[in-house]
């Protein structure tokens, strides 16, 4: 009990050291905020991008072409938006004033949420944290940042970025596990930004009621991925299998079930052979292209579904191969799930892809809306109509067409789900927004309208509230 209050004061004391710089931070202008973010662009480009790749081959077995693409790129990609844009971000955004108040303006001035938690988790640590960090910095916060102790080097590594970049009165990194999560989610901060998954997120919300404390919750859910009769299936396959073992399944967006028209099942399950051999060969445990699961409780969670869904009448099409000493779990395709499986059930976040088939467009809804709202949903169709169809009749946090995950790199898209699937939206302007408040200010310039109707009330003031009424 003892160990766990001196853990509680040091955070309490990090936390009011960045409280205390808070309005000073805040009052930093576009050029001081955009040359931060361009010292951190460096950082990552040169400094440390080499170390970040060791790190994530060390935690994930990452190769290095993919912690370019999705944990580097990502980062830079939004600090060059964010650059770009700050300076309109910032400006006062005037609005219209009523006639009734005429004598007044008024603006929207996006002002800092002040101190904030950013809370990443494994799969993408080195993305995950520091592409909202790039919008608290943007928006003008101090921040505490708490990655993942599941993928340690990739913290060892981001730990000793921010103390190289940033000023430890402005943005601290804290390591640790659950405990050190825990005591942080007992400090008043202004907003917490969470990424992980909806269990958590409750967790956290539930954490952040006590304080009153704005968040944005980025969770995750069932992504469908719909296969249309009308589609180029070569072109569907190799985007899907990208997509899907990507980071080996782990990817928050990751396609978690196929919904096939029963018509191009067959075809469809021969050309996901030849695209799985042709990307990661006969021996995908070989490949210098493939990932690992993160954990052994993690690959036996996956191994589990699989029983799950064998006992269940389900089949293996492809894969199934695994190894508990590396963590490897093969690219599996598995066909016939019973929608009770966990398969079904559970969000699988590892490189198993459950294939369903469809006759018609209800029997696609009947399984994506009986389930909460996904974060992505994806739709593969030459056919305009059953596309606007499938996008009217469903929820999704964001939809690709014809292709899948690559929404999450455009900055001008909101990035989040709905409900379940997450609260509130980040990237570019939204992830500006989501660490700002748009304080409302009104300032009256020459006498106005509400003068006039100040105690005591007359029959005169009586008739010009009618006027009001009907006029304005």
């Amino acid at each position: 009990m003892e160990q766990k209050a001196t853990e509680v004061n040091r955070f309490t004391d990090i936390f009011k050291t960045l409280k205390a710089n808070q309005y000073k931070v805040a009052n930093t202008s576009a050029k001081q905020r955009i040359a931060k973010l361009k010292t951190l662009k460096n950082a990552l480009e040169v400094d440390y991008k080499q170390a970040i790749r060791e790190a994530l081959q060390k935690d994930l077995n990452k190769p290095y072409l993919e912690t370019d693409l999705t944990e580097i790129y990502p980062v830079i990609k939004e600090i060059k938006y964010a650059s770009k844009h700050l300076k309109s971000w910032m400006k006062n955004q005037p609005v219209d004033t009523p006639l009734a108040l005429l004598g007044a303006s008024s603006w929207i001035k996006y002002e800092p949420k002040g101190v904030c938690l950013i809370m990443a988790p494994w799969n993408f640590p080195v993305n995950l944290l520091l592409v909202p960090l790039v919008s608290a910095i943007a928006s003008g916060n101090t921040v505490v940042l708490k990655p993942s102790e599941m993928t340690a080097h990739a913290s060892q590594v981001l730990k000793q970025i921010i103390e190289t970049v940033f000023s430890s009165d402005e943005i601290v990194l804290v390591e640790g596990g659950i405990e050190e999560s825990q005591d942080l989610l007992k400090l008043p901060f202004n907003h917490i930004f969470f990424t992980g998954s909806p269990a958590v997120g409750k967790i956290v919300m539930r954490a952040a009621s006590e304080h009153l404390t704005s968040v944005t919750l980025e969770l995750g859910g069932k992504s469908p991925s719909i296969i249309h009769e009308s589609a180029n299936l070569k072109d569907v396959v190799k985007k899907t299998v990208f997509g899907k073992f990507l980071n080996s399944g782990q990817t928050c967006i990751a396609p978690d079930y196929m919904l096939v028209h029963e018509s191009i099942k067959e075809e469809f399950v021969s050309v996901f052979k030849e695209t799985v051999a042709k990307f990661y060969s006969e021996n995908p445990e070989a490949s210098h292209s493939y990932c690992r699961v993160i954990n052994g409780k993690h690959h036996q969670r996956l191994l589990d579904h699989l029983e799950d869904a064998k006992q269940r009448g389900a089949k293996i099409e492809i894969g199934g191969q695994e190894n508990a000493k590396e963590n490897y779990l093969a690219p599996t395709l598995v066909l016939d799930v019973p929608l009770e499986a966990t398969l079904m059930q559970d969000e699988i976040f590892g490189p198993i892809l459950p294939v369903l088939t469809f006759k018609t467009l209800n029997d696609i809804l009947e399984i994506v809306n009986s389930k909460d709202k996904p974060l992505a949903l994806y739709i593969f169709s030459k056919n305009r109509a059953f596309i606007k169809q499938v996008i009217n009749t469903t929820r999704a946090g964001g939809t690709c067409i014809n292709h899948n995950l690559i929404h999450f790199l455009n900055n001008n898209l909101p990035f989040g789900g709905s409900n379940h699937s997450g609260l509130g939206k980040s990237h570019g302007k939204f992830g500006f927004e989501a660490f700002s408040n748009p304080r409302a200010v009104m300032k009256q310039h020459t006498m106005g309208a509400l003068d006039l109707l100040y105690p005591p009330y007359t029959n005169l003031k009586q008739k010009l509230i009618d006027l009001t009424l009907k006029w304005f």
